[in-house]
């Protein structure tokens, strides 16, 4: 049986993913996870970044730590770079976060959104 999917090939414009990860104690997880809901984001929202469509925040609890994956997409790679500096390779890590990571990637990731398809 043939299932039609919504599919939405991305001609008109190249969406930027940018994926990184951090690591907190379990019983940091939910004061990072706030923090990034709460402070992080809406802090890049009032300064003005322009291009910045989306936030996922998921999480991964291990024996003694909570992994988070965060996945950005961006508009372009100009909206990156606002986002991120020159440098947009660098993790952006404000330093009140740092306080409650034990560990993290010190770049990010990105890539070209090719597709979306709505199942």
């Amino acid at each position: 049986m043939l299932v039609n999917l919504n599919f939405k090939p991305m001609k008109d414009k190249s969406k930027i993913i940018r994926t990184w990860k951090g690591w907190t104690l379990l019983e940091n997880a939910q004061t990072y996870e706030d923090m990034l809901i709460k402070k992080v984001f809406p802090s890049v929202k009032q300064r003005g970044v322009d291009g910045l469509e989306k936030v996922n925040v998921s999480t991964a609890q291990h024996r003694d730590e909570v992994e988070f994956l965060i996945v950005l997409q961006f508009e372009s790679l100009d909206a990156v770079k606002q986002f991120a500096g020159e440098d947009y390779e660098k993790a952006f890590i404000p330093d009140y976060a740092k306080q409650v990571l034990t560990r993290y990637d010190d770049t990010a990731e990105h890539f070209i959104l090719k597709a979306e398809l709505e199942l």
